[in-house]
């Protein structure tokens, strides 16, 4: 048993002794809670505060501790965790971000919508410039929906409500048009049958699944919060993220812990050597 284990029996034992006083006595056990929590409170807001002013990686390190989380949560001193697809929205536009910053401008997330809709607002000289439009369409919702396939649809929350995708010539920050082209990755030797292969190239983290003479490639990155899927164990096919045990179908991609499947790449198999068509 660990420590915090042993802590948590023991708080769990005087919970269930004070549950069985008088109404009198169990109004002094909760007053001094109450004040030594107070006590706390303050001490880690300090804490905190000396922190933000010394070292912010430093408190960022502290906060990834569960047990220090848990506490401070407890407390209301940090914000508790936005829903995965949420937070999976929040991270593409902050990929788009320094793009938009670029031409003096910024987004935010106005809305979610379920199932398949997300409201953003342009701001700043994105909000009026005539290509927001395009910025929309080349940048903001092709982030949205690599980080999140299940949203189909990106509306800018604006006097321009749509998006258009034609060609009006005009410049966004994502203008310039993706190429794509198969690069290669990998040879069937280095993929074991019924295993993963993990590599990156170009920027891209990949995991490779081999099974017979099938091959299917995916993002190597968890479709819930982006942890890295080579760490995971692989079983019958599906393999379970090691930070929060969602599970996924290697050879589809289906996630079948939530409707949320893993970002595929196309895949060609020329004699021994394996091709991934990337983005550059």
């Amino acid at each position: 048993m660990t420590k915090l284990e042993e802590f948590v029996q023991e708080i769990n034992r005087f919970e269930a002794i004070i549950s069985e006083w008088d109404e009198n006595q169990k109004c002094v056990a909760v007053g001094l809670k109450r004040a030594i929590e107070a006590l706390h409170k303050e001490a880690l807001t300090r804490l905190i505060k000396s922190l933000k002013q010394e070292s912010m990686s430093a408190l960022r390190h502290a906060v990834d501790d569960e047990v220090v989380y848990a506490v401070l949560l407890y407390h209301d001193l940090v914000k508790p965790p936005l829903p995965p697809i949420l937070q999976r929205i929040q991270a593409a536009l902050e990929e788009v971000r320094p793009g938009l910053k670029s031409h003096n401008g910024d987004i935010e997330l106005v809305a979610f919508k379920p199932p398949d809709t997300v409201e953003v607002r342009l701001i700043g000289t994105c909000s009026s410039c005539p290509a927001s439009n395009l910025t929309l369409s080349q940048g903001v919702e092709q982030a949205i929906k690599n980080y999140c396939p299940e949203i189909t649809t990106v509306v800018a929350i604006s006097d321009r409500s749509t998006i258009d995708h034609s060609n009006t010539g005009l410049t966004s920050p994502f203008s310039p048009k993706v190429t794509t082209a198969w690069v290669r990755v990998a040879t069937v030797d280095q993929i074991l049958d019924l295993g993963i292969f993990a590599t990156k190239v170009a920027g891209h983290g990949l995991i490779l699944y081999r099974q017979g003479d099938r091959i299917t490639c995916y993002r190597n990155a968890c479709s819930h919060l982006a942890s890295p899927l080579d760490t995971g164990k692989v079983e019958n096919g599906i393999i379970t993220c090691s930070a929060h045990g969602f599970q996924y179908q290697l050879d589809t991609g289906e996630c079948l812990t939530a409707d949320v499947p893993l970002q595929p790449y196309s895949v060609q198999i020329k004699g021994d050597k394996v091709f991934v068509q990337l983005s550059r």
